[in-house]
């Protein structure tokens, strides 16, 4: 097996954790089956991640079999995102908001907020993204005809090729309620940009009009963003950082495994995998805490340290990769490439001094 340089690695780097879905379980436990069938399912797909409508139809399928969140299965389900991200970074990202949308529908379900989705053609095969992003405002009106949304929402991924989404949008001068949405109405206009981006190019964040567009809420005001699920959604994106990150620290690892290298590669290789290893503890104990479960002022504050640790020390990787690995990989192979760029974006999600800040406000207040 060849170095990422093209060097031969004195000891060949884990063949198996390269192959193998990633698992948050303790030593000892066998990995769940449901990234497994995922990743064997996601060798099938043709251009994986790049693909769109294939990769969509891959995420329809898989999420059929995967428990949501605050089940008794959390761990299983973050494993599933983590193993997809280590495969390709952009079908992650597809597959993480079409789970976090039918988890929030089964949350709003065992709650008893059933919402008429039948009125907006939703089937099995529905493909879903979670639109919250507050910027340009969506107003909803209700009259005899039901809800409407009229307005404009920033930051919706792949509004073009999905079939549905849940939106968030303004039921007064100070409330929010969460709506569901068909993106193929002729009321609802998806835009193809501007998108530039060098990161997940394929996964186009841009606004989406809505004209009038028939909604069906899901829940009461202000229950989207007050429910645990919101907590567990912001959770499981940083499952798929972590994941993502996967095998930048197995290629740092294979540099210092090489005749070549010298101490400051094996520093390089150790200080990746603690930061992987610290990441992987607390995701499991967050995945454990949703499961027991924590909820109210405690389920926020595990949410945001989850987010924050996972950000920190993936930013880290990210950094460790770039001065152990040099410039080669990132001009010379693709993967390695399009990964660090997906996954800078990506981590743009986190709002770094921002979500601290919030934090910091969760744990002085009484």
């Amino acid at each position: 097996m060849n170095g990422v340089d093209g060097a031969t690695p004195k000891h060949p780097v884990g063949i198996d954790q390269r192959t193998a879905p990633l698992s948050l379980a303790p030593f000892g436990e066998a990995v769940r089956g449901c990234a497994q069938d995922a990743m064997r399912a996601a060798r099938d797909v043709p251009s994986f991640g790049t693909n769109l409508a294939a990769t969509i139809a891959w995420a329809v399928q898989t999420a059929v079999d995967v428990p949501p969140p605050g089940m008794g299965q959390t761990a299983e389900t973050w494993e599933l995102l983590a193993s997809i991200a280590m495969l390709d970074v952009s079908a992650a990202r597809i597959l993480e908001p079409h789970l976090d949308a039918l988890s929030i529908l089964a949350e709003a379900q065992r709650e008893g907020r059933d919402a008429d989705l039948d009125s907006l053609g939703v089937t099995a095969a529905s493909s879903w993204g979670v639109y919250a992003a507050e910027g340009a405002r969506v107003n909803a009106t209700h009259s005899p005809d039901g809800w409407r949304l009229t307005g404009t929402k920033n930051w919706c991924s792949l509004a073009g090729q999905l079939s549905h989404a849940l939106v968030t949008a303004w039921t007064g001068p100070d409330t929010r309620r969460l709506f569901a949405v068909a993106l193929r109405d002729p009321r609802v206009v998806a835009h193809d940009g501007p998108w530039v981006s060098r990161g997940l190019p394929h996964v186009v964040s841009a606004s989406v009009d809505f004209s009038n567009a028939p909604a069906v809420p899901i829940g009461e005001d202000g229950w989207y963003l007050t429910r645990p699920g919101f907590a567990w959604g912001g959770m499981g994106v940083a499952a798929v950082w972590w994941g993502a990150a996967v095998p930048l620290v197995h290629a740092i690892a294979e540099r210092a495994s090489t005749d070549r290298a010298d101490q400051l590669a094996l520093m390089y290789a150790g200080a990746a995998d603690s930061a992987l290893w610290a990441t992987r503890s607390v995701l499991a104990e967050g995945a454990a805490a949703i499961d027991a479960p924590i909820v109210g002022r405690d389920l926020k504050i595990t949410a945001e340290r989850v987010r924050s640790i996972t950000a920190t020390r993936v930013e880290e990787i990210l950094s460790l990769a770039d001065r152990a690995l040099g410039p080669g990989p990132l001009t010379s192979n693709e993967a390695h490439a399009r990964r660090v760029a997906d996954l800078r974006i990506y981590l743009r999600q986190h709002h770094g001094e921002r979500d601290l800040a919030r934090l910091g406000t969760l744990v002085t207040s009484s």
